[in-house]
């Protein structure tokens, strides 16, 4: 099949945006995506592809290059190799090519958005309005610390890993590329990344925005694959360092798989985040920020709140105003800018959270989703409650991660901690309440690595990002996120 024809997208009809550049005008995906190594597009070894669809109309976008052993090998010699002298090169100079990738960035942002939302599913908004911007700060921010790393981290004397092997999920592709391309760069380090098999269109589109920004070849790679890809870079001898955001299951192989490599690791994993509503919160507020903490993104979100936590004596009143503003969420099309909720990613995941409903009704809890209807076509869901639930249910337990939420109340602090702590993840939290200091007696009681006081999934550059227990460990943004790509003597 040849590479050179191209599908023309103009969306100007179904997003309606400020005036943008004529070139992001039209957005143009190719038939087939091949591997980029070494600054070079290349086929794979395999010479296999895999589709890749858009989740909310079921047809085929475009097809990607499936990477083999062979493939992950040339892409780490290639790191290696470009390792050397991109380690060497001043820091205010690899600032300055991290800086420019963050400007291109910019520059096609429509493009970015546009192509995040037809394979990802997600409203177009999201991808708008906080996706690619959010992607674009991370690189402007470790731009300005790759000159000044030794202010970051004195008498620490910070020194480069090496090649970096970098795996992402499927629900924020470019912004988790970003979090782990820009500091491992502004570090001195080069990369060797795997987007998820369902979302690599943007991943792609990065990597020829990198050729475009004269960043040295081979300092960054951009393969293509599924598991087993992953695998080949995790058990790669001359990777130095691993960062993975998915699973926990799959995290769990790869802490097994390099136990004895003195391979350096970071682990982003699930999460089943508890948000608390006391009764002297700001109600409307709370209701704005429970919709948000699991609506947003379809629940595809690893810190997603899932489990609401409402203090008995508000709990009617919560739960009616939650699913008055339920009513209001429009479920369908990603690319309209009014949509809310937009397409489940993929046939797999619809029906896993298919199968929570089944399992939460025979549980015995009571089931809500609102009235709205869905397209026929596509993967699509109501939001959806899980009322009257305990600890002891699985839906309250395990990550469904989707757009469902599991409804406890509780009477005193003693007890929702209790309840808020007993589950096998710690990756976040949200507390609801007009009294600072039940803030900050819960900050420090709450096992969570980030804890949200009267918001709810809000991000930036500068905080660290990560989890306790099954949710991993080491930290993602801020310097938390440059020492984890540096040997600090």
């Amino acid at each position: 099949m040849s590479t050179k024809k191209e599908i023309k997208l103009d969306f100007n009809s179904a997003w309606e945006l400020d005036p943008a550049p004529e070139d992001t005008k039209h957005v143009s995906i190719k038939k087939q995506y091949d591997l980029f190594i070494n600054g070079e597009f290349v086929k794979p070894n395999s010479k296999k592809y895999f589709a890749t669809y858009n989740p909310a109309t079921e047809e085929k976008i475009s097809e990607i290059a499936e990477a083999d052993e062979k493939d992950v090998d040339k892409a780490v010699k290639a790191a290696r190799a470009a390792f050397g002298p991109w380690s060497k090169l001043s820091g205010k100079e690899r600032g300055k090519y991290i800086y420019r990738i963050a400007r291109l960035m910019q520059e096609r942002a429509r493009e970015f958005a546009v192509i995040e939302t037809m394979e990802g599913g997600k409203p177009i908004r999201e991808s708008r309005d906080i996706d690619i911007p959010l992607a674009a700060n991370h690189f402007f921010y470790y731009a300005g610390w790759a000159d000044k790393l030794e202010y970051a981290f004195p008498n620490k004397n910070p020194k480069p890993l090496g090649v970096a092997g970098q795996i992402i999920p499927w629900n924020f592709p470019l912004l988790m590329a970003a979090w782990k391309i820009a500091p491992a760069l502004a570090c001195g380090n080069t990369v060797v990344l795997k987007p998820a098999e369902t979302t690599s269109l943007t991943a792609l589109k990065l990597a020829e925005l990198i050729r475009d920004s004269g960043l040295p070849k081979g300092v960054v790679n951009i393969i293509t694959g599924a598991g087993k890809t992953g695998a080949a870079i995790v058990n790669h001898p001359d990777i130095n360092k691993i960062a993975f955001t998915g699973s926990t299951d799959i995290g769990k192989l790869i802490q097994k798989s390099i136990a004895g490599t003195d391979k350096k690791l970071t682990l982003e994993l699930g999460g089943k985040a508890a948000n608390i509503i006391f009764e002297d919160a700001p109600i409307d507020q709370a209701v704005e920020g429970i919709i948000n903490g699991i609506f947003f993104n379809q629940g595809h979100v690893c810190c997603a709140g899932s489990r609401l936590f409402v203090q008995e004596s508000i709990a009617d009143i919560v739960i009616q105003k939650l699913k008055d503003r339920m009513e209001t969420l429009k479920v369908g099309d990603p690319m309209d800018k009014n949509t809310d909720i937009g397409a489940i990613n993929s046939k797999e995941q619809l029906l896993k959270i298919q199968e929570y409903f089944k399992i939460g009704k025979n549980e015995g809890a009571d089931f809500y989703q609102s009235s709205c209807s869905i397209p026929k076509k596509g993967y699509f869901i109501k939001p959806t409650l899980f009322l009257n639930t305990s600890q002891s249910h699985r839906i309250v337990q395990e990550e469904i991660f989707g757009p469902v939420l599991a409804i406890q109340t509780f009477r005193t602090i003693e007890e929702v901690i209790e309840k808020a702590n007993n589950i096998p993840y710690g990756l976040s939290a949200g507390v609801w309440t007009d009294k600072g200091s039940k803030i900050f007696n819960l900050t420090t009681k709450l096992r969570a690595g980030i804890v949200w006081a009267n918001t709810f999934n809000k991000f930036d550059p500068t905080s660290p990002f990560g989890g306790y227990k099954e949710s991993g460990f080491g930290r993602e943004g801020g310097l938390h996120g440059l020492s984890a790509y540096l040997d600090l003597k």
